[in-house]
C-alpha cells in the first residue's frame, strides 16, 4: 500500500524548461540596453546551452555568458542576483498540478518534495506555484550541493 509520495521540484512539479526560458527572455527585455548588438534569441539560446538544464551553477553561466557576448555595461553578478531574486515570478507549473496534488492529499497520502537546489530559492518557487499549503503538514527534504546545480 502506498502511503507517501516524494516529488522532485524542478521538472516534476515545476516546468523548469519553460520557466527558465520565460525568465531569460524577460531578463533580456529588462537589461537589453546593456546588451549591444545582442539579439534576444542569441542571449536566450546561449544561456540555455550554458545552463545545461540546470546542471551548471548560475554564477558560472553568467560569468561565461557575459564574457562570450562581451557584455560589459552590466556585471555578471547583477544578472546573477536578478536571477536569484526574480526567478520565482516566472515559475510555470505543469498542467493540472494543484488539482493532482489536492486529489492525492484527499486520499490521505503523505506528500513531500525532494530538491537539491538552494533552500530559499526552491521555497520561493514552491510558493510561486501556490502549492505550499498542500505540503504544509508534510515534508520538505533538501539534498546538499549534489550533481545537479541550483535550478
Amino acid at each position: 500500500m502506498i502511503r507517501a509520495i516524494l516529488f522532485d521540484l524542478d521538472g516534476t512539479l515545476l516546468n523548469r524548461d519553460e520557466s527558465v526560458k520565460y525568465f531569460v527572455e524577460n531578463q533580456y527585455d529588462r537589461f537589453c540596453t546593456n546588451f549591444e548588438f545582442i539579439l534576444k534569441e542569441m542571449y536566450t539560446k546561449r544561456f540555455l546551452e550554458l545552463d545545461n538544464r540546470g546542471y551548471v551553477w548560475k554564477d558560472k553561466v553568467y560569468q561565461k555568458l557575459t564574457r562570450e557576448m562581451d557584455i560589459n555595461k552590466v556585471a555578471w553578478q547583477e544578472l546573477y542576483e536578478d536571477y536569484i531574486t526574480e526567478f520565482y515570478h516566472y515559475c510555470i507549473p505543469f498542467p493540472h498540478l494543484k488539482m493532482m496534488l489536492e486529489e492525492l492529499k484527499r486520499n490521505n497520502l503523505l506528500l513531500g518534495i525532494v530538491t537539491n537546489g538552494m533552500g530559499q530559492f526552491q521555497m520561493a518557487k514552491i510558493k510561486a506555484l501556490e502549492i505550499e499549503r498542500i505540503f504544509s503538514n508534510n515534508y520538505y527534504l533538501r539534498m546538499g550541493r549534489g550533481k545537479k546545480a541550483s535550478s
